[in-house]
């Protein structure tokens, strides 16, 4: 994958077909990598590529990205590093599809650079509803497994990042709650299900953003042919 460099951080992405631009921001948490789409009930690459330019990366010191940890992370560091990636391929609006963790990036675009996105989809995103600790769990195992390749950050710079990331009090991270209704972008929400990806932040979100539409059911084997046609007719009106 190429790489894009940036304030110390190395972003690994890559691009798939042409058309108009889709940024597909992974599921997978900290590991949120390109790769892990291949693995999701709806792949993101695999069925955007035949009629749209998507591009996709790997999260900072998740996969082939790499950063170094300072304690100051937080969503806006992703937002960042997103809009980085943007800005060095020349795409000045793109759609989001975003899943899991994907889903308060694509939020944290929307927020910081609504200009900039034409529509999004989120698929189950990650939302609090009494699960703070498995968020934080999580984070802790990931985080032990790099420590040994960060000998610039100690207990209290993992802790920081972690608290920047999951400390938060918006129920869907990113942004506040209060953001929601402010959000112009078509936006398609497929339900959550689980502990991590509850279904009180789907339809918190789908409630609150004006003319978003749920989709409950969505990522059985029965239900995958509709859900397919329905991202397609979604994302299909914009042309290059």
């Amino acid at each position: 994958m190429p790489i894009l460099e940036r304030d110390g951080a190395r972003i690994a992405w890559s691009e798939h077909g042409s058309g108009f631009p889709v940024l597909v921001l992974a599921p997978g948490g900290m590991r949120s990598t390109a790769a892990a789409w291949h693995r999701m009930p709806f792949d993101a690459i695999s069925e955007l590529s035949a009629t749209h330019r998507v591009i996709a990366m790997d999260q900072r010191n998740a996969g082939g990205s790499t950063a170094p940890v300072t304690g100051t992370e937080s969503w806006a560091t992703y937002t960042a590093d997103q809009l980085a990636l943007l800005d060095h391929l020349g795409v000045d609006r793109c759609h989001v599809v975003g899943m899991c963790i994907g889903g308060p990036f694509a939020l944290g675009l929307l927020e910081a650079a609504p200009e900039r996105v034409e529509r999004v989809v989120a698929l189950q995103p990650i939302g609090l509803d009494g699960n703070r600790d498995a968020f934080r769990e999580l984070f802790d195992e990931w985080a032990a497994e790099l420590a040994p390749q960060h000998p610039e950050a100690g207990p209290a710079e993992w802790a920081a990042y972690r608290e920047g990331m999951y400390g938060v009090e918006h129920a869907l991270f990113s942004v506040p709650e209060s953001a929601l209704p402010t959000i112009t972008a078509p936006l398609l929400v497929l339900q959550g299900d689980d502990r991590y990806h509850p279904r009180s932040a789907s339809r918190l979100l789908a409630a609150a953003v004006p003319g978003a539409r749920l989709v409950e059911r969505w990522k059985e084997p029965a239900d995958l042919p509709a859900t397919c046609a329905e991202i397609a007719r979604f994302l299909a009106p914009v042309r290059p």
